[in-house]
């Protein structure tokens, strides 16, 4: 796989509690010169993200992604909803929220359904993907989320947020593309490092990668 079609799947990430605005406008930078998916970056910084790839006119375009109730998801549903819809408001293309592992643990999954799909209405036509956070489960409870987040109108579901001591793997990836149907899409995130361990996601079915790594990896072989 050419490196242009894997960084095509990447959301050039910076989610760490001490980013700067610099260091986020060296994410976009990075983002539109190397044509990644999309830039993850904190909700505080989405508005000024946006600002400024507008200025940076039409052919610098990249989307903005950014993150909500992270990285615990415990937060209420109330607080996500608002969370998202102001980020929607500020700019924000695409949404990756955490959903509440008390509540798997719990079994509570109509409630677990029920957050998923409000936040979902408040991503008001925006893509929505739900990190599950893999490294925290069972392979039962695994397998229960990806029929839940199939059912809540979803685009994505996601492995991790790479807050939780663990981060995707080849195997949970494909277990939620084993039972997950074709048109819910696999995001893997946390702990992709090399070219190599990308292209072996993707080839797996995942269609996204959040990373930061690949394109360090891209300006080193130019």
């Amino acid at each position: 796989m050419e490196l242009h079609e894997i960084l095509a799947h990447v959301d050039h990430t910076l989610l760490k509690q001490d980013a700067t605005w610099e260091q986020i406008q060296t994410i976009v930078d990075e983002g539109m010169e190397y044509q990644t998916a999309s830039v993850c970056i904190p909700a505080s910084y989405v508005k000024r993200a946006a600002d400024y790839i507008a200025g940076c006119g039409p052919e610098g375009r990249v989307k903005i992604c950014t993150v909500i109730g992270f990285p615990n998801g415990y937060s209420t549903t109330a607080a996500k909803c608002f969370e998202t819809a102001e980020a929607v408001k500020n700019g924000a293309d695409e949404i990756d929220m955490v959903v509440n592992i008390g509540w798997v643990k719990d079994e509570k999954y109509d409630e677990v359904l029920e957050e998923i799909k409000a936040v979902k209405e408040a991503c008001g036509g925006k893509l929505l993907k739900v990190i599950i956070e893999t490294c925290l489960l069972t392979e039962e409870e695994k397998i229960e989320l990806c029929q839940v987040v199939s059912e809540s109108g979803a685009e994505f579901i996601k492995t991790s947020t790479g807050f939780a001591g663990g981060g995707a793997t080849f195997e949970d990836v494909e277990l939620m593309r084993k039972h997950c149907p074709p048109r819910m899409q696999v995001k893997a995130a946390g702990g992709i490092s090399t070219l190599a361990d990308a292209e072996r996601f993707l080839e797996l079915g995942a269609s996204r990668l959040g990373t930061s790594r690949i394109v360090k990896l891209a300006q080193e072989a130019t």
